[in-house]
């Protein structure tokens, strides 16, 4: 059997290891939280497996860790911040709180961040704002990055683009986490380092040909991840990328025209209050309703019975919370090294 470590033992170790890289308290606690949050909902790409990542670029000076985001344009409903490659976790929270604070004196909030640093997994957001009965979008893009081609194209010119929507229900959220690709970059690069191909033809390689390979999105010359829909439907999946390319780069008023070279995020954070729509209590019931309407959908062959987005993500979330998290191989052995590189000394419960 796997082992299985607590939750709370790793979110101390990790903040532990981002302090003793310089990170302010806040930045480092906030991005360990958010870290083993997503490691609790079984987003394993965008867990801890990130932390080593984080610390390299704060090794290296990518990354500043410490400071506060520069304020571009504001409204009483809007704000722009250029996030200065600060800790992308942190900033991201930081603008779910000022999007909340908007959207419950004006009934919506909308922070846009540039050069902002990785954001990990949007879905961990978003609770923060269901958990006070309001629906939250976070939306994010890398304009240093091409690894998604468009419908019909071979070149990459966009990146997965992922997208979360957080809906309040009067069970639990509905907690929407997508993006605009079949595929992942991160998902990609794990089955091409493990040797694995894709179930499906999710990419196209240089040549214009559809493969089950992910190696071709780093070949030379590199192939692509295929939008959602892939070769028979992409042009959902390509429209989609156009729209979040629009809202986090085209809002924030910087992206891709300018060639940047550092590994971040351009990001779109958006909060609804219900009371200021059709009420609180309507929003409720509705969607109250099409959660269970969902639910009660006879299941089709094949499936045991019809989920809402988020169901899977909170049943893992509440097993780890019972029985401890269960790291994807290697993760706990890489932050036992940057453990010993920076001095930190190592939880009994985490010792190897």
């Amino acid at each position: 059997m796997a082992d299985r470590w607590q939750p709370a033992e790793l979110e101390a170790f990790a903040a532990a290891l981002f302090k003793a890289a310089g990170f302010d308290e806040d930045k480092a606690v906030v991005t360990a939280r958010l870290l083993v949050a997503a490691d609790m909902m079984g987003h394993t790409t965008h867990g801890l497996q990130l932390a080593g990542p984080y610390l390299d670029d704060a090794r290296n000076r990518r990354i500043p860790v410490t400071g506060q985001p520069e304020v571009v344009a504001q409204t009483p409903a809007t704000l722009v911040w250029d996030g200065r490659y600060l800790p992308g976790l942190w900033l991201t929270d930081k603008a779910m709180g000022e999007a909340i604070e908007r959207a419950r004196k004006l009934g919506v909030g909308v922070v846009s961040i540039r050069r902002s640093h990785h954001i990990g997994c949007l879905a961990t957001f978003l609770e923060r704002a269901t958990g006070q009965g309001m629906m939250a979008m976070v939306i994010s893009s890398d304009p240093s990055v091409v690894s998604v081609a468009p419908f019909g194209g071979t070149r990459p010119v966009m990146t997965p683009n992922p997208m979360a929507i957080g809906i309040p229900t009067d069970a639990d959220p509905i907690l929407i986490d997508i993006s605009a690709s079949i595929t992942t970059n991160g998902l990609s690069a794990r089955m091409a380092a493990e040797g694995r191909r894709a179930p499906q033809p999710w990419y196209v390689d240089a040549e214009g040909r559809p493969t089950d390979d992910p190696a071709v999105v780093t070949a030379k010359p590199p192939g692509a991840i295929l939008p959602i829909g892939g070769t028979d439907h992409g042009h959902k999946g390509y429209g989609l990328g156009l729209m979040i390319e629009a809202l986090t780069q085209g809002l924030s008023g910087l992206g891709r025209s300018g060639t940047p070279v550092q590994w971040g995020a351009a990001v779109f954070v958006q909060v609804f209050d219900p009371a200021a729509f059709g009420g609180t209590e309507a929003f409720a019931r509705e969607l109250g309703w099409l959660r269970r309407s969902c639910e009660g959908s006879p299941p089709m062959q094949g499936f045991e019975k019809v989920r809402l987005p988020g169901d899977a993500a909170l049943a893992r979330r509440r097993k780890a919370q019972a029985h401890g998290i269960e790291l994807y191989p290697g993760i706990i052995e890489r932050l036992r090294r940057e453990a010993a590189s920076l001095g930190v000394p190592v939880p009994a419960g985490l010792a190897g």
